[in-house]
């Protein structure tokens, strides 16, 4: 019997979270990032980044198909021994924590920013908590009920977007290769930090009813995310000037601020005020990750207690740490460098690794 099988989750809560923790922060700035590098060809470096993150999607999913009832932090041990596999699990479950403290410090910033300018940083904090913990304190499957309930909140948004299309310059995109292949090939390291969400497969796999699907599941979450991002940028493109683009932190929020409708203004605050359920679902499950491998790392079935220990840390630091505009830059560059080596390099050793481990086993059996 299936030690998840009280708590699983469906294909289209699978997809959800998969696709919902991929959008989080990226969609805001994803168009000055990559418009740095790539100039207006930055598009195309979100559809090599989409290939890209579909392949390493189903070696993750490969890895999981031969170990069906593991978690990655179960799967480690198995794999390299009780100390060597703590010790990699050790790395995940921090590299979960900091993705997950990130995304919310961001978020603190942002609303702080955008919405209310005078509110101290452990206000926010506090009130962000508790819906958070909340949710995560309930596990995978009322993350996936969740999940299912922010999709449909947040399913108008996109159409937003298209009242933007007033006074656009389709020829901000032309030449197509302007910049050359050599600025499009690098720009694709930030593209892929955008779609970093899909490695929560090795965590999800073990909760989904229907593993059949979970490659499917994947590749559809990958290829909604993709084009979240190719819609986002290619409007902001055709809006802004480059030089413009590069300014904004935020260039999609810019975009929503030029926006005006007769019966309401600063359309950007209400955009925000929704996408904070799209902000959290970034946040929940690599929080849920890293509390969950804490608790099996200790030989605990209850994640409750990590969750409550983390959550506090969160609002203490609060008190003490209000990150600027450049400092959230900053946190976030580290993410970034540790997302590429945990969702792009570390899946592919580990397929490796897995595929001679098991084919050493199959001739110990012989």
């Amino acid at each position: 019997m299936n030690k998840y099988s009280f708590n699983q989750i469906s294909l289209k809560q699978y997809i959800f979270i998969i696709f919902e923790t991929q959008i989080g922060i990226g969609v805001l700035s994803l168009p000055r990032d990559i418009a740095k590098t790539a100039g207006k060809d930055g598009w195309i470096s979100i559809l090599l980044g989409w290939i890209l993150s579909i392949l390493l999607s189903l070696i993750i999913i490969r890895i999981m198909e031969k170990n069906p009832e593991y978690t990655l932090i179960e799967l480690l041990s198995k794999y390299f021994g009780k100390w060597v596999g703590k010790s990699l699990s050790v790395f995940w479950i921090l590299y979960a924590a900091f993705a997950a403290s990130v995304v919310m410090f961001s978020t603190i910033h942002i609303i702080k920013v955008w919405i209310i300018l005078d509110i101290r940083d452990f206000i926010l904090m506090i009130l962000f908590v508790i819906p958070i913990y909340m949710i995560a304190k309930h596990g995978i499957r009322v993350i996936g009920i969740f999940a299912e309930l922010v999709f449909l909140v947040s399913l108008w948004m996109p159409f937003l977007l298209f009242f933007a299309f007033k006074d656009t310059h389709w020829i901000f995109l032309l030449p197509i290769g302007k910049e050359g292949l050599l600025p499009i090939l690098s720009t694709v390291k930030s593209t892929i930090i955008s779609f970093l969400g899909f490695e929560l497969a090795f965590i999800l796999y073990p909760f989904l009813k229907d593993k059949k699907s979970a490659t499917k599941g994947i590749v559809i979450a990958n290829s909604l995310s993709m084009f979240v991002f190719l819609m986002v940028t290619v409007i902001s493109f055709v809006r802004f000037s480059q030089d413009q683009i590069k300014d904004y932190a935020y260039p999609t929020l810019n975009l929503l601020k030029l926006i005006r409708l007769p019966f309401l203004e600063r359309l950007e605050i209400t955009f925000l005020s929704f996408y904070l359920f799209l902000l959290f679902m970034t946040i929940i499950p690599y929080l849920y990750t890293a509390v969950l491998g804490a608790s099996q790392l200790c030989g605990k079935q209850d994640h409750r207690n990590v969750l409550r220990i983390l959550v506090c840390l969160w609002i203490l630091v609060s008190f003490f740490f209000h990150p600027s505009s450049s400092q959230i830059i900053q946190i976030g560059k580290p993410w970034g460098m540790a997302g590429t080596y945990f969702a792009f390099v570390f899946p592919i050793l580990l397929w490796i690794y897995g595929w001679l481990f098991h084919l050493a086993r199959k001739e110990q059996k012989q």
